[in-house]
């Protein structure tokens, strides 16, 4: 078979290094019923996923040379409903953070949401409207560390209070680590979230505006998650909702990231819009 033109969002061949070992692993847990090994390459699966992730395409439209989309969402579904997705990116993150030269886990968080319009065809039992920015669609919650790496990812109906928000954020940050002691938030926060983070040892801090600054001013080590947020944006599939169900949802942040940190592992850069 001949080997494709490569597109921008795959893998080199040290960042598929990098993921390889759990989708090898997952394969070997995995064999088929008749005893071969599949027809296309787990490579190739991957980034195709990586492909849609950054173009928004609808599964149809994949290109041609790559897996047929029906083989590209076997696996899309089966690696969200058996977490190999968060797997890969949490492994990613650990290594990424380790070669920044700190501990695997952090012991700080930022969280915030972001409210996200969501296509037509997305239920209607899993989307609501968010009164205050006017949003009908689905709230997407991150806790990040320093580094600007997802610790936990929440999706909710954008109607959904930021209190509701951030507990569970709180409770998926305490799943993944008992080493985060500090969340930094913003205002929109309330007591609730407060008091649910004493309870997991998490100290809460709501961090106030300034009230003489005018137009957007980063807050200290707080802005780091509107930066996540805004790099999650040149992902077009992340720019709208388009999932049926939350869980693929945050399952595409965790590709986004996956594709994120690789690059970042290898001192790549994946080109935007803005590169000349």
């Amino acid at each position: 078979m001949d080997i494709r033109r490569s597109y921008p969002s795959d893998l080199a061949d040290e960042q598929w290094e990098l993921v390889e070992p759990v989708i090898v692993a997952w394969k070997a847990q995995h064999p088929s019923v008749s005893g071969h090994q599949g027809k296309y390459a787990m490579r190739e699966i991957v980034n195709a996923i990586l492909y849609q992730n950054r173009t928004g395409c609808q599964w149809e439209f994949l290109p041609h040379d790559m897996p047929p989309p029906g083989a590209v969402k076997y696996y899309f579904y089966k690696w969200r409903d058996d977490g190999t997705d968060q797997t890969i990116h949490d492994l990613l993150r650990w290594q990424l953070r380790e070669k920044e030269r700190r501990l695997a886990d952090p012991s700080l968080v930022a969280m915030d949401t972001q409210s996200i319009h969501a296509a037509v065809g997305v239920p209607a039992d899993t989307t609501g409207k968010d009164a205050a920015k006017k949003v009908p669609g689905r709230k997407r919650c991150l806790a990040v560390d320093v580094l600007g790496l997802v610790i936990a990812v929440a999706v909710l109906p954008a109607s959904a209070h930021d209190n509701a928000a951030g507990i569970a954020l709180l409770d998926g940050v305490a799943e993944q680590t008992d080493t985060v002691k500090k969340a930094l938030v913003d205002q929109g926060f309330k007591k609730a979230v407060v008091e649910h983070g004493a309870t997991l040892g998490i100290d809460v801090e709501i961090v106030e505006r300034n009230p003489t600054g005018q137009g957007f001013v980063p807050q200290a080590k707080r802005w780091i998650v509107e930066q996540t947020n805004g790099i999650l944006r040149f992902y077009r599939r992340l720019v709208r909702d388009y999932e049926h169900r939350p869980a693929s949802s945050r399952s595409r942040v965790y590709w986004a990231m996956t594709s994120v940190m690789a690059r970042r592992l290898t001192d790549a850069v994946l080109p935007s819009w803005r590169t000349a």
